[in-house]
């Protein structure tokens, strides 16, 4: 042992006179490759040294943890080189590629391809990376841009014909950006890849996910993104998709990454620093945003997908809620309890047991007889109420007796079979089985506004949550299950919980008015905030109220979000304070956790400390789960109700500030919580 301790030591004395010794991984067969450098040729599970040899990859064991022992060799069997000079475009630049050689990681290569970059703004570029001779997916999010180039850029953009390497620096400084080789380019019909390194491992972002910290560890950690319905745990793919990063450059300024994409796709960091994107559809669409502050970023990134919408000023206050009231006498009780202790609090929520048998648009005439009442008397006494909705719509009522259902069908709404004409049957909440409406499609608008108006008529609501959008369904895929096909059962499938793009969900060759749902499944949360959005303000006559659990890019436009299903744990607490700076990254501000936890019992300690933070979350809102005990703030006695109503209180001493966060957000694209490196 002595020796291999004087060894490790003679190791730290050469790396800090910049020379190696020793190394992680085997000498035999390491060809040039550092481990840090590394980028998987097989990324999916089973890699083993004859496949990885027969992609043409090189194999080697390594100890440093999470590193690919199947990896690219320097010189790539696959990739693209440049055909020809750029070619000048009104926009910016147009590069056609031609792929190198035959070979083929998970078939179907398409070549050429071609990379358009446009100079959008001075602090805004776009890069595009297509097939020109068939029309693929894109994600339908307008991005307003010139008709012409920018005249002046805080960038440059270089192709080394050489090493045919994809450079975006900043003027500025000369750091580079982006710095992509096209030899390692990957685009086939089913799986597109490309890495880039980036200036620093101060990298920031991705989501939805359970982050242990704000901080990216950049060795070798793989984050799917595909909406799911999903209790946070730490990286699994959540309920959201936001493929955004920040990169904070060593010199402290900042650029921010967007690749507009809704296919099931993952990102891994690798310390090199380098990122690897991949994705199983669509295009390679990539935003560039060149701060060059942290807050610019946001600010040039919001102005592209959509600035955060303006909250109304109630929706600030503290609000309360429960899955499992179970009764209307026990919501007045709580209520009650929370006036005589005389705790601050403007909304109050119903989870679906107000609902008559789970059922959407209804509610519980037995359980919560006098519901419409009681929600009139909590609004003369100036409280706000907010109810839950639900995607999808029982079918199994009898004929006549169902309105949703009946007029859905009449209007054909539903998202289809792969027939693209038999609805899509899941089974969800409702008893029996349930159909789901397509929010792409214009027909389900109107007839979701038109139920959200006769819904208001009835239940004279505040605010509309949308809850299981991702599309959550309790079985593999819908009735009577998914075919065997490419489209179900792609080459490869990101590192996503399952490895199965239909557990929980609908199939992917489901068919929706945008195309396949291989395509549009993390899309369903995103398409359906906008019509709940402006239904509600059209309901109510004043700003609208949406908290939306699925997210997509450009969602804080017209809803909010909470972190959704956590743990009544303290690491669920801790963490809960990633999460919302992250939103404040994607543009969604109006973001919280469900304080106390929404699983599990919690305990007086944790939910008491819980409180005092949650008294200062942009969406500040106690929620937990049917059949746990008790946990609002008025539930623990009068010492807890004392401690939450001193900081509640202090949280409603600072409303006209945080209303004026909100606002600057509204207008300029800020964030509204956000960490010290932003001032």
């Amino acid at each position: 042992m002595g020796r291999v301790k004087s060894l490790c030591f003679l190791a730290v004395v050469l790396a800090v006179l910049g020379q190696s010794f020793c190394s992680d991984e085997d000498p035999q067969c390491s060809r040039d490759v550092p481990v840090k450098s590394r980028i998987d040729c097989h990324p999916q599970p089973g890699a083993s040294q004859e496949k990885c040899e027969a992609r043409g990859c090189i194999w080697c064991s390594t100890n440093m943890p999470n590193a690919p022992w199947c990896f690219f060799p320097e010189d790539s069997p696959y990739g693209y080189s440049l055909n020809g000079n750029a070619e000048k475009t009104a926009k910016g630049w147009r590069l056609t590629l031609n792929k190198l050689q035959a070979l083929s990681l998970f078939g179907n290569d398409i070549s050429p391809v071609v990379i358009d970059v446009e100079f959008q703004t001075r602090d805004r570029l776009r890069f595009k990376i297509y097939d020109p001779n068939r029309q693929r997916f894109e994600v339908p999010l307008k991005v307003e841009s010139p008709s012409v180039a920018a005249d002046d850029t805080s960038y440059d953009i270089e192709v080394a014909d050489d090493t045919s390497h994809f450079r975006i620096k900043r003027k500025s400084t000369g750091t580079v950006l982006w710095d992509a080789s096209l030899s390692d380019l990957i685009f086939s019909n089913q799986y597109l890849q490309i890495t880039t390194t980036v200036p620093s491992t101060s990298v920031y972002g991705f989501g939805e996910h359970e982050h242990l910290s704000f901080k990216h560890s950049m060795n070798f950690a793989t984050y799917g993104m595909f909406s799911r319905d999903q209790s946070p745990t730490p990286f699994a793919n959540l309920y959201g998709v936001h493929p955004f990063y920040m990169c904070v450059e060593t010199d402290s300024n900042a650029h921010g990454v967007l690749l507009l994409n809704s296919n099931a796709q993952d990102v891994s960091l690798s310390p090199n620093p380098s990122l690897t994107f991949r994705t199983i559809g669509g295009v390679l669409d990539f935003y560039v945003f060149l701060g060059p502050t942290p807050e610019n970023v946001v600010q040039q990134y919001t102005e592209a997908i959509g600035r955060p919408h303006m909250p109304a000023y109630w929706s600030l206050g503290f609000q309360l809620s429960r899955w499992g009231y179970g009764s209307i006498d026990v919501l007045k009780k709580t209520v009650d309890r929370m006036h005589y202790y005389d705790i601050p609090y403007d909304v109050q929520h119903s989870d679906i047991d107000y609902m008559e048998r789970r059922l959407d648009f209804t509610y519980d005439k037995v359980n919560y007889a006098g519901l419409p009442e009681y929600m009139q008397q909590l609004k003369k006494e100036g409280m706000h109420y907010v109810l839950i909705l639900d995607p999808f719509i029982s079918k199994d009522e009898e004929p006549g007796t169902y309105r949703p259902y009946d007029l859905g069908e009449e209007m054909g709404v539903w998202v289809n079979n792969s027939d693209g004409v038999t609805p899509a049957v899941g089974k969800a909440w409702p008893d029996g089985h349930s159909v789901f409406p397509d929010y792409t499609n214009p027909r389900t608008v109107d007839w979701w506004t038109q139920m959200c108006l006769e819904l208001k008529d009835v239940l004279d609501y505040d605010g509309i949550w949308i809850d299981m959008n991702e599309p959550s369904n309790f079985d593999r895929g819908q009735y009577p299950g998914c075919a065997v096909n490419d489209v179900n059962n792609p080459p490869y499938i990101p590192s996503i919980s399952d490895r199965a793009l239909a557990q929980k969900t609908l199939c992917p060759d489901s068919k929706t008015y945008l195309g396949e749902h291989y395509n549009t499944h993390s899309l369903f949360g995103w398409s359906q905030t906008a019509p709940t959005f402006h239904a509600t303000q059209k309901a109510t006559g004043k700003r609208a109220f949406v908290l939306s659990r699925s997210t997509f890019v450009g969602s804080g436009k017209h809803g909010g979000h909470w972190l959704g299903d956590n743990f009544s744990q303290w690491k669920d607490m801790h963490l809960s304070i990633i999460g919302i700076l992250e939103f404040n990254l994607f543009g969604i501000p109006y973001i919280g956790a469900d304080i106390c936890g929404f699983n599990y019992n919690t305990t007086y300690e944790l939910c008491l400390r819980w409180m005092q933070l949650g008294s200062f979350y942009p969406f500040s809102r106690n929620h937990n789960a049917e059949k746990n005990s008790e946990q609002d703030p008025a539930a623990f006695g009068a010492e807890f109700a004392k401690i939450s109503r001193e900081t509640l209180r202090i949280r409603y001493s600072l409303l006209p500030y945080l209303y004026t966060l909100f606002f600057e957000s509204h207008v300029h694209g800020n964030t509204v919580a956000r960490s010290l490196m932003h001032e």
